[in-house]
């Protein structure tokens, strides 16, 4: 558990975890990954109903492989997937992966979000952009808002992009009993961003004149309907990670337990039309096992101040602007 000087509440704060983003020069969009180089327990909770994911099979508690050696979240919708081969030969140069006969082969899961909104759609993360990914990562605190996946990331989507505003990725970090959880999060979600402290919606849909929050529960409850949205508007996707030494079917409860932190703070949450999907990692650096209700607690809180943190570091772009820009309370 790292002392309290030396925090960065980040994920980072996890012993044994490195991070790097990939932003693409010429559109909003990117990938960034979480490296675990010497190998994690890995567990996955996909709850949205339109994922697009890599190796998710493979993390079951009754499949062969216990570790993985990183994990991606990228832009581009399933194209995006392609920078996974990036991230593994990056892992092979360098020496990392499972001994399979006269190879080691690295295991990277991975998730993707859909971003094809903004600019050229035939820009998006490919393998180089993974690659690249990891040449960028270190352990220090990753950069939040409109960095690697969450460069083309929005939210409050229900009444169309053109009543959006900008989502990012963000990231938070909780210790607690000599244990650590931390939280990466990109957040392009369908519905809106909500400060469970407030109760206040802090990025979301936009009224039609664009100036005010509409908050689109109310609007719903109100018979404010949108028209049906069609697949791949959304999608959150983000890696919770603890030090604590888990099982993989422990890191799929994790991994659970982590979406109620994606509910209390985005509502409308895992629609039809969202693929949220969260990956848990367990570097076991903490050298014991930990409380499964602890651990899922701080997962759960983690990740809904990285979502916070996603859109409060976000930057507005023409047409879709962000928190900071309509006023709302950071």
């Amino acid at each position: 558990m790292p002392s309290p000087a030396a925090r960065q509440d980040a994920i980072t704060d996890v012993a044994g975890l490195k991070v790097g983003h990939f932003t693409h020069p010429r559109r909003a969009t990117g990938c960034s990954v979480v490296l675990c180089e010497a190998g994690a327990t890995c567990g996955v909770d996909v709850r949205g109903a339109a994922p697009g994911t890599r190796e998710t099979d493979l993390l079951r508690p009754d499949a062969m492989v216990e570790q993985v050696h990183a994990v991606l979240l990228t832009g581009g919708s399933a194209y995006g997937l392609d920078a996974a081969g990036g991230v593994m030969r990056w892992l092979d140069e360098h020496g990392h992966g499972l001994p399979v006969g006269p190879a080691r082969v690295p295991i990277v899961p991975a998730a993707v979000l859909f971003d094809l909104w903004l600019g050229d759609a035939r820009i998006r993360p490919d393998a180089d952009a993974g690659y690249a990914a990891c040449s960028h990562a270190a352990a220090q605190a990753p950069a939040q808002g409109n960095v690697g996946a969450g460069a083309g990331a929005t939210v409050g989507k229900l009444w169309g992009i053109a009543r959006a505003m900008k989502g990012g990725i963000g990231t938070a970090s909780i210790s607690a009993a000599g244990f650590t959880v931390g939280a990466l999060v990109a957040v392009n979600a369908l519905g809106d961003v909500i400060d469970p402290a407030t109760g206040e919606p802090v990025a979301g849909a936009r009224s039609a004149d664009g100036r005010h929050l509409l908050r689109s529960a109310a609007a719903l409850q109100r018979g404010e309907l949108p028209e049906s949205p069609r697949p791949g508007l959304a999608t959150t996707i983000g890696v919770v990670a603890t030090d604590a030494q888990l099982t993989k079917a422990q890191a799929h409860r994790m991994a659970t337990m982590a979406h109620d932190g994606l509910a209390r703070c985005i509502n409308p949450c895992h629609t039809l039309t969202d693929g949220d999907t969260l990956f848990a990692l367990a570097t076991g650096a903490a050298g014991r096992p930990g409380p499964m209700t602890l651990l899922g607690t701080l997962a759960a809180e983690a990740v809904t101040q990285a979502v916070l943190g996603a859109v409060r570091h976000a930057v507005g772009l023409p047409g879709l602007p962000a928190a900071r820009d309509l006023g709302t309370p950071l």
